[in-house]
């Protein structure tokens, strides 16, 4: 072999050499990650299984439909990741699969926003709650139940709804049930401060008391701006020792006899004759615990209720959503009388 071929034979091998360890070193240190996205990392895992959760965010030509990336189990090996670390990770545009693998085994997570509204049972908290953790609703709802964390708190099944307020909260994606549990409960006890302890002992009403006040003014009205004169009306048949006659509380006796799911439109006098803790139409005072979960305007319109003279009202029919308030039983024995032919005018029966 003459000294030309010997010179073309290595200057191939070199470019070969060269080519391929610059395509090793791209797969190593070269973009991966072409547009930003979230990958969600289960506590039971494998990394085999990161491997297909990754593959399923990068571009469709870059990685068609194999569910794996070059060098990923051996960088990963390289680097002693083996045991994956659970939570919620942003991949930015850019990152080489060693700076994803970088984040994924320093468990570098990014929290999550928490938020739910008022919900009506444990077991549909339990079911918004699970679609944002981890942690799924059979969980989350055994957590609540738990009779040991109950008796420790003074709670029941019936009212332990009553320590969750309805805001936004943070945490880490993969967050216990139980951790979850005992977070809402600090924030509940933080909720309370020393100002609204002393509005509601003012008020001689527990703060349980006002939560269950509160869910009842929740279900009265959706208008923000009514809640502390609902709040207002109802303290003041509190006073004086009136029947409170909240509709929601006998659609809620109704509900736990019939189904959560039930509908009731309309509520009828056979109702108000159902013998029942909740019918507030035979017993005077509060219910035996909250009938769903207020939120902070619902709670805070009982500490901060509007001062008035009003006992009684119903739902008006000319402004959607409110109510006509009346001092007096004839004024509103016609407002009644307007809204039941109102009622009777949709059709609506039940």
């Amino acid at each position: 072999m003459n000294k030309q071929k010997i010179l073309f034979l290595f200057l191939g091998i070199s470019i070969l050499t060269g080519v391929l360890s610059y395509n090793f070193y791209q797969s190593i240190y070269g973009e991966l990650i072409t547009k930003n996205c979230i990958v969600f990392v289960g506590s039971s895992d494998t990394i085999s299984a990161i491997e297909k959760t990754l593959s399923k965010n990068l571009d469709n030509e870059q990685n068609p439909s194999t569910h794996t990336i070059p060098k990923f189990n051996w960088l990963a090996h390289q680097k002693n990741y083996s045991k994956p670390k659970a939570g919620k990770y942003i991949l930015t545009k850019g990152m080489s699969l060693n700076d994803v693998i970088n984040l994924l085994r320093s468990g570098n997570q990014t929290p999550v926003k928490v938020s739910f509204n008022n919900q009506d049972t444990l077991e549909k908290f339990s079911g918004r709650i699970s679609s944002q953790i981890e942690a799924d609703s059979i969980s989350i709802l055994k957590v609540f139940k738990d009779s040991v964390f109950l008796k420790n708190n003074k709670l029941t099944t019936a009212s332990v709804l009553g320590i969750i307020i309805p805001n936004t909260y943070e945490f880490y994606w993969n967050v216990s049930a139980e951790n979850f549990r005992n977070k809402l409960l600090k924030e509940y006890h933080k909720f309370w401060n020393e100002e609204r302890l002393t509005k509601a002992s003012l008020l001689k009403l527990s703060r349980e008391e006002v939560i269950t006040l509160a869910s009842i003014v929740q279900k009265e009205t959706v208008k923000t701006v009514e809640r502390p004169i609902v709040a207002g009306l109802y303290l003041n048949r509190i006073k004086r020792g009136i029947p409170l006659q909240a509709d929601p509380t006998i659609i809620y006796m109704l509900k736990k006899k019939n189904g959560m799911d039930f509908q009731v439109k309309r509520v009828l006098y056979k109702d108000l004759k159902i013998a029942s803790p909740f019918n507030t139409y035979l017993n005077k005072g509060l219910p035996p615990n909250l009938i769903g979960m207020p939120d902070i305007s619902s709670i805070d319109a009982v500490l901060n209720y509007k001062k008035h003279n009003y006992i009684y009202m119903c739902a008006s029919v000319t402004k959607y959503g409110f109510h006509e308030f009346a001092s007096t039983l004839s004024q509103h024995n016609k407002n009644a009388t307007t809204y039941q032919r109102w009622l009777n005018r949709k059709g609506i029966n039940r």
